[in-house]
């Protein structure tokens, strides 16, 4: 057991709270710190060019020497999309799964960090001591094999994060949620749950993902020209679905997508996915062959602007396009904030007259457990205290609710956002204040370079766009050399307008003019004027509010 017994133990997260996806989760005493999960998520409808999004780990970085170790429960991106960013900074090593391991490693390849990384194999059944932690593992299913929860021995009692998980009672690959170790640690007892709210606000339990594979056969049994299946890249389960119904029909399979691609080959290479070798065909192969023998696997489930399936709908895919007489079917739902990329991709592709099967149609099931399945788990371990994670503020709120219902005290339960710590001593738990947490975002190579102000900057030039306003200037004289030459993106055509620009021409002049006479040198100044002259002219016209950027040149 974990040393001094009355040690203080704080629980929080910098990420997975309040939103879906960016997974962070950090157990803390005086000496050490503990890591569980290291994800992104995809940007906001308001994060301008934003690729992705990781957790700020500033804390982490200050406190880097107590780091003993990261646990990534499975392979999804929403876990381990950030620790090629994390580990540049936090030097520990990295627990996981054999998939999840696998994935990861491709993943640091791509980033030139796997020979620097520390990675570290476990199982379902493994026991391991991270620092001063002794750690157990649990299986869970989920909607990539290889998924675990965890179990933590601290000075206060054990803390057990479930991961992502649900009570599957047919899985695709035979191996269930692990309720007797569940049934063995509840009667242990547990100090602190942190349990995946995802889809605690849907009654009853989630359709089995063999389910899914019915549906999927159907559509290969029934269609009569070419298919197009595309789901989540991590969704093996899927994966293996879709391959069986094609070996079924004889279809041979073409794989598109970047990621889609090295899933497969992960998973193959580890054992994850069974099939012949001669199922797969080349894209490039596939306009030539019968359509009624061939299936194409690929990326875009979420519509994605650059995924496969979107740039196949919009012809602009080097090697395939949709056709009329294809059925796609979009093997998954959208997440939130995608519906709508997702539904207009649906109308697109009826327009092209494709058939489009989508998660109405019997070939979607959730990863994650609806609400019987979330009272389950509460009730194996019946914890002292809850922590619901791993979801919006709302599904957090559910949660809390079930955990009510299945005994845990309203007073027991924290519905915590990002940074909120807390505390047990004496195995008493309480809230003690914050730690920093929030956003970084990732644009291009660029970690957190693009903030708030930046952000601004990219909404001001999306909404109203820009003028720029080129003026060269002799100080000596106090005259104006040249221009003013105004140049608009984004704001009104230039050759429809002329009559306007004219008039702000005008107005740049006459207010440089009316300065450098009462002697006003200061380029800052300057710019202020000009900025401030043209924006109200501007408002005044057209009620618009165009970025206006000054470039005052010296001769």
């Amino acid at each position: 057991m974990a040393k001094q017994s009355l040690e203080t133990i704080r629980v929080f997260a910098l990420g997975g709270l309040g939103e879906l996806g960016k997974n962070m989760y950090v157990v803390e005493t005086e000496e050490e710190i503990l890591i569980i999960d290291a994800g992104w998520m995809f940007p906001e409808d308001d994060m301008l060019g934003v690729d992705v999004v990781i957790p700020d780990i500033s804390y982490l970085v200050q406190n880097k020497e107590k780091v003993r170790g990261i646990i990534v429960t499975h392979g999804h991106e929403d876990h381990i999309g950030a620790l090629a960013y994390i580990l540049r900074k936090i030097q520990a090593p990295v627990y996981g799964t054999k998939l999840t391991i696998g994935l990861v490693e491709d993943h640091l390849k791509e980033k030139g960090l796997r020979k620097k990384a520390d990675l570290r194999q476990i199982h379902g059944e493994s026991r391991i001591t991270v620092g001063q932690f002794p750690i157990h593992f649990f299986r869970v299913t989920h909607s990539i094999p290889d998924s675990v929860g965890i179990s933590i021995e601290t000075p206060q009692g054990l803390i057990v994060h479930t991961g992502d998980f649900k009570f599957d009672q047919n899985p695709v690959d035979g191996l269930y949620t692990d309720i007797d170790k569940l049934t063995r640690i509840g009667k242990r007892g547990v100090l602190c749950l942190l349990s995946d709210s995802t889809n605690a606000e849907i009654p009853g339990t989630s359709p089995s993902e063999t389910s899914t594979g019915s549906g999927i056969a159907e559509v290969f049994q029934e269609a009569e020209g070419r298919i197009m299946v595309t789901t989540f890249a991590s969704n093996v389960h899927r994966i293996q679905q879709v391959i069986n119904a094609a070996q079924s029909e004889q279809r041979k399979i073409a794989v598109v997508g970047h990621s889609m691609s090295k899933v497969i080959e992960i998973s193959r290479k580890l054992g994850y996915l069974h099939c012949p070798d001669d199922i797969f065909v080349d894209p490039s192969e596939v306009e030539n062959m019968d359509p009624k023998r061939t299936a194409v696997l690929c990326t875009g489930s979420q519509g994605e602007p650059m995924s496969a399936l979107t740039q196949m709908a919009k012809g602009s895919h080097h090697e395939l396009a949709v056709e009329k007489g294809d059925t796609v079917v979009i093997a998954a739902n959208p997440k939130a904030g995608n519906e709508k990329s997702v539904s207009r991709l649906i109308d697109f592709l009826y327009q092209l007259g494709a058939e489009v099967i989508y998660g109405r149609d019997n070939v979607h099931a959730s990863g994650h457990g609806f609400q019987e399945e979330l009272m389950l788990m509460l009730n194996l371990l019946r914890p002292s205290y809850f922590i619901p994670v791993h979801g919006e503020f709302r599904m957090q709120q559910a949660h809390g609710e079930l955990a009510e219902a299945a005994g845990v005290s309203p007073d027991n339960t924290f519905l915590l956002d990002k940074g909120e710590v807390v505390e047990f001593t004496n195995k008493k738990a309480k809230r003690s204040g914050k730690v920093p947490s929030g956003n970084v975002l990732i644009d291009g190579l660029g970690v957190g370079d693009v903030g708030n102000i930046v952000l601004r900057d990219r909404r001001l030039l999306s909404e109203d766009g820009i003028l720029v306003v080129v003026v060269t200037l002799n100080k000596k004289s106090t005259g104006i050399v040249s221009g003013p030459d105004i140049i608009s993106r984004g704001f009104v055509y230039v050759r429809e307008s002329e009559e306007l620009m004219e008039e702000a021409n005008t107005k740049v002049k006459t207010t440089l003019e009316k300065a450098l006479s009462e002697n006003v040198k200061e380029w800052s100044t300057l710019k202020s004027n000009v900025r401030d002259v043209l924006s109200r002219f501007l408002y005044e016209k057209t009620k618009r509010r165009p970025m206006i950027l000054p470039i005052i040149m010296e001769v």
